[in-house]
């Protein structure tokens, strides 16, 4: 973050300061963890449903922490530097964009890249990062930072020196990413699916549609839309936006587009990669076909950034997707392959690590563990009956389904003809890894897939934790939600 006075913070964040010193300056992180507080940090005192972030204040204070941003007082030593603001969430948002503010005073500012799309963001975000960090001074979530709390975090880490601030943008609704861009005004945005993630939520795909489109609606006439040619609710938002649109596919109509597409025995994509006349061969470090789009998106950010096709394909060829949890490939010392992909999941998501998982076994025995799709609404039973009967087609080796949520995946592996040893329901995590552990021999390759709440991160982990691993290749996919 950039050094700002206590009364400073106040002002930009809605607030009042209600003790300390107007003067102090502030120039740690800004944290909503009291554990990530130090030396000069702003902690904001976030209310939440089990853990109110007023109660840590002090802790924050201990830790170095030289002003709190709180909804209530707290308790802090005498002097301690505390704000008071009506809702911590908004302020912390508010702080986030007069910061932007005061960096584009000081000159052009850093170039905000928005990202969105039903699949792909964190991956894309995570190459996008990797492709532009030989021009420096580049800013990107750390994780899955993508809400109206994790994009500020973002924003606040930029400072003087940032030259590209890479946000990525979530929504649960209508009207979030719009919210989202008044924090960080977008001057490239990235529209990479419209899928059926979170349709629990919006209703129809094209009421997802019409809420991601609201990424290139908040980019000005001297802004780039980036948009997929392969989906047409992606290509079709081109229509949204009086910036000028640099698409991206497979397709032949895209501007960035990926040629000769193969994959190799572990399923690592490898194309060339074309814009007009010119090519350039990539070979990506990450697993499964799908893989591809997200790649061809960082690309089009990076040249339509100005980066040359040549070093924007060597980036590509030596990135790797540090956010856990996505695709990430472990060999077992014993001889399992784990691909731990738990993070988050949906239909699109799933069938596309389905297709990796098969693609990467050739020929060994593979596993497919599977838990519960979220948000998926009134169409729940349905998909995850789908995703079932997908897993037979494919010829996956073995199916264990895991809790209650998920049943309907097992249900229609059974009636799609899964007889026998070949499916397996599990009620828990625990009952499932001792069916693993029991199970798992040397050369199988199991898939751990499921959506974050439904837990099935801890199995993978555990799973990997089993056995020393030989190697650990570390990935993402595209396929998270």
């Amino acid at each position: 973050m950039i050094p700002l006075t206590a009364a400073q913070v106040a002002e930009l964040a809605g607030g009042r300061l209600v003790s300390g010193d107007a003067g102090t300056t502030l120039t740690g992180p800004v944290v909503v963890d009291s554990r990530l507080a130090g030396p000069g940090a702003v902690f904001v005192a976030l209310p939440g449903e089990h853990v109110d972030g007023a109660e840590h204040a002090a802790a924050a204070v201990a830790a170095g922490a030289g002003l709190v941003l709180a909804q209530r007082e707290v308790d802090v030593p005498a002097g301690t530097p505390v704000v008071l603001v009506a809702d911590a969430v908004t302020a912390l948002g508010e702080l986030a964009a007069g910061v932007l503010r005061q960096l584009a005073a000081g000159g052009a500012g850093p170039h905000v890249v928005g990202i969105t799309g039903s699949a792909g963001k964190t991956t894309t975000k995570d190459l996008l990062a990797q492709v532009l960090e030989p021009a420096g001074g580049v800013v990107a979530p750390r994780a899955s930072f993508n809400n109206e709390i994790g994009v500020p975090l973002t924003v606040l880490r930029a400072d003087e020196g940032t030259r590209t601030l890479v946000v990525e943008m979530g929504a649960r609704g209508p009207g979030h990413i719009a919210a989202l861009c008044r924090t960080a005004p977008p001057r490239t945005a990235v529209v990479l699916t419209v899928g059926s993630a979170h349709v629990g939520e919006f209703g129809s795909l094209d009421a997802t549609a019409a809420a991601k489109g609201e990424l290139v609606e908040a980019l000005g006439a001297d802004g780039l839309a980036v948009l997929n040619a392969d989906d047409t609710r992606v290509a079709a938002m081109a229509a949204r936006t009086s910036a000028p649109v640099l698409t991206f596919g497979r397709s032949a109509s895209a501007d960035v587009r990926a040629e000769d597409v193969v994959l190799d025995a572990a399923a690592r994509p490898a194309f060339t990669l074309a814009r007009g006349d010119e090519r350039a061969p990539v070979t990506l470090q990450l697993h499964g076909e799908h893989q591809v789009t997200n790649a061809l998106a960082a690309a089009a950010v990076a040249l339509g950034l100005g980066r040359p096709l040549a070093e924007v394909a060597a980036s590509l060829s030596t990135a790797r997707v540090v956010s856990p949890g996505r695709m990430q490939v472990v060999e077992r010392a014993d001889g399992v392959t784990v691909v731990h992909d738990a993070f988050n999941a949906n239909p699109d998501s799933v069938r596309a690590a389905l297709k990796a998982l098969v693609e990467m076994a050739r020929g060994r025995r593979t596993w497919a563990v599977l838990g519960e799709m979220l948000e998926l609404g009134p169409t729940s039973r349905d998909e995850h009956d789908v995703i079932g009967r997908l897993v037979v087609r494919l010829d996956v080796s073995q199916l264990l389904v895991v809790g209650a949520g998920a049943r309907p995946v097992y249900t229609g592996a059974v009636m799609e003809g899964s007889w026998g040893e070949e499916a397996a329901f599990a009620p828990d995590v625990d009952a499932a890894l001792a069916v693993l552990r029991e199970a798992l021999r040397p050369g199988d390759v199991v898939l751990v897939k499921s959506s974050k709440g439904s837990g099935l991160a801890r199995l993978a982990e555990t799973l990997i934790a089993d056995a020393p691993a030989a190697a650990d290749a570390t990935t993402g996919t595209g396929a998270g939600a």
